[in-house]
């Protein structure tokens, strides 16, 4: 099979012929479909998050059809079609697997980080980590509701009950929990980068109240902020816009420092809190909740051998919505 591999961090990916992999216990062949460029994959190949798995097939939001089950397998048979997120296996027996909170697990594994991911032709995945995805998405429309649309979820439930909801980053996981929170009867408030006309009148279609640059204030104060943007100055720029009461929700696996701030902004049961991974549950409970919305997401697709290119595009700001490899394209 044909696949994109990175070999070293801070280099590009390379194209690779690989063996189909043997799916073992518990584990489905996947024939992969689409898989979607998250801005987690950047900070994989970009070299700050440590330690990952190498080489490496990088991916994490795939949709495919299952092509192969190994010994156990009973939850998918072939022909079925499949999504596979960033949680990839947990080990179902310590105090966070036991209470509900997996995404903590300490000895959980990532795909397209410590296990190998979709950009590839084929790829096996743990049967109990891949979720089926809702009729009416194709692949490439299915693929980043498996990470953009997931943490966009967990994030959103974090903010409670917030009717005034600031994004900062109005990128594929804020397109999507913008629909989800205007069909809950919330109001959003899009933050992009400076001077960034294209992303706010993005967002704006999708519904926004409000589109500004990130180091403005929003015209009212807000209930909540989520930031996807993987930049730590924006936590106090996101307290000052925040009413009494406030959450900040830090969406992403990797954020840079977080400058110090005055006391005052986070006095008045203000708060900051972080989203770590997903759970099962988010995924049942979100892949049951897209279609009502209905969420809609915006795509644009490359062929698999222009991985390189759609990550340079996601660096660089040039993707409105989501980046999505499509193997067998091109």
């Amino acid at each position: 099979m044909q696949a994109m591999v990175l070999h070293a961090q801070r280099e590009p990916l390379r194209p690779t012929e690989l063996p189909v992999p043997t799916p073992g216990p518990e584990q489905v062949l996947i024939r992969v479909g689409a898989c979607a460029v998250c801005r987690t994959d950047l900070h994989v190949v970009d070299g700050e998050l440590p330690r990952p798995k190498l080489p490496l097939v990088p991916g994490h939001e795939i949709v495919g059809v299952v092509a192969g089950t190994g010994e156990g397998v009973e939850r998918f048979a072939p022909g079925q079609r499949v999504g596979v997120p960033w949680l990839g296996w947990t080990c179902g027996v310590c105090e966070y697997c036991r209470s509900g909170r997996e995404n903590l697990c300490d000895q959980a594994r990532f795909t397209g980080y410590t296990l190998d991911g979709g950009y590839a032709e084929y790829t096996v995945a743990d049967q109990r980590f891949c979720l089926p995805v809702p009729e009416g998405y194709s692949d490439a429309q299915a693929a980043p509701l498996l990470c953009a649309g997931l943490i966009g979820y967990r994030s959103l439930i974090k903010t409670g009950q917030a009717g005034r909801v600031g994004i900062y980053g109005f990128g594929a996981a804020a397109h999507i929990v913008a629909q989800v929170a205007r069909f809950q009867g919330r109001q959003i408030y899009a933050f992009t980068r400076r001077g960034d006309r294209e992303a706010q009148q993005f967002a704006l279609s999708l519904g926004a109240a409000w589109a500004g640059d990130s180091d403005t204030l929003p015209p009212v104060k807000l209930d909540a902020a989520i930031i996807f943007a993987p930049a730590g100055e924006l936590v106090p720029q996101a307290l000052k816009a925040l009413a009494k009461g406030g959450t900040v929700v830090c969406g992403g696996i990797h954020m840079s420092d977080i400058p110090s701030f005055p006391y005052d902004l986070l006095w008045e049961e203000r708060q900051v809190c972080s989203v770590a991974n997903l759970t099962r549950r988010d995924g049942d409970e979100f892949f049951a909740l897209a279609p009502l919305v209905p969420v809609q997401t915006t795509v644009q697709t490359f062929p698999l051998a222009q991985a390189n290119e759609a990550l340079h595009r996601l660096r660089t700001g040039q993707i409105n919505g989501a980046a999505v490899l499509v193997p067998g394209s091109g």
